[in-house]
């Protein structure tokens, strides 16, 4: 496994603002996450740095595949910024645009077909036997992560390609150690584990990558971050609403000057579904 340090200067997804809306009822997450991103939409494409830098990132190790005849999409697509990308380096390509959120899918000014599709659901019809389903920033959003990931290998067709990014659990510990020091609890978003992903996606493909790559931005307070990351709709949380005093803690207990970044972990997935292209 290789791991590969990068910095981001500007905003990221997988996280929660504990101040923007009570946390969803039971059953409720996925409608939580679709109405937020719905208000951010207009913002995603401007501020989303780190996620069009992943998506490209990405798109390159996409470059070069062999995809056999099939269906290709990019389930969670968002503005379309990985399949867009992916477009470009590959201009045989059209990829389908999967969505929960028509207010992003809008944003997304291509020709190729979109679908409004609660993935939490599994893959909408016509995508069994895909050759490529790409996706970047999307799974950590879905209520059961590791199981929806078995399920899109299973679905290739034999030769297939699944390429993902993905911020995992290991991204954060700054905020987690703020919020500890604070005594508030931590309100992002419970992430995946990494090493749970590789073995779910294992279970169909031969992974031809696993990489964590580490991204850090400055966040000179908490308020402050969780402002930005309330502007792209990436607030949804499960965890309970923090509120004025525990807010206060949470910015005095935030790192000092000499230390004020948050960092993530990435990970970069590429795999095949054994069998003849």
């Amino acid at each position: 496994m290789v791991r590969a340090d990068s910095t981001a200067s500007r905003a990221a997804e997988p996280v929660a603002d504990p101040g923007a809306e009570p946390a969803a009822p039971p059953g409720d997450f996925s409608g939580q996450v679709r109405r937020n991103f719905g208000r951010g939409a207009g913002r995603y494409e401007r501020e989303a740095r780190l996620q069009r830098a992943v998506a490209w990132r990405l798109a390159r190790h996409c470059r070069d595949l062999a995809i056999p005849t099939g269906p290709c999409a990019d389930l969670g697509a968002g503005t379309g910024l990985l399949a867009g990308a992916l477009e470009q380096l590959r201009p045989d390509l059209r990829l389908l645009r999967v969505d929960n959120c028509p207010q992003l899918l809008a944003q997304d000014a291509a020709t190729a077909p979109h679908l409004r599709w609660d993935l939490n659901g599994g893959l909408p019809p016509g995508l069994e036997g895909s050759a490529l389903l790409v996706s970047s920033f999307a799974l950590q959003w879905l209520e059961q992560p590791e199981r929806q990931l078995e399920h899109w290998g299973g679905q290739l067709h034999a030769g297939g390609w699944l390429a993902l990014a993905v911020p995992t659990a290991a991204s954060f510990s700054q905020w987690r150690a703020a919020a500890a020091a604070a005594a508030v609890p931590f309100t992002g978003l419970d992430l995946p584990e990494a090493e749970r992903l590789e073995g779910a996606a294992g279970r169909h493909l031969e992974l031809r990558l696993c990489r964590r790559l580490r991204f850090s931005r400055p966040a000179p307070s908490a308020i402050g971050f969780l402002g930005q990351i309330k502007a792209i709709g990436a607030q949804a949380s499960r965890g309970p609403r923090l509120g004025p005093a525990q807010l206060r803690r949470l910015e005095a207990a935030w790192p000092n000057a000499a230390g004020r970044r948050l960092e993530w972990e990435v990970l970069l997935l590429l795999g095949r579904r054994p069998g003849a292209a």
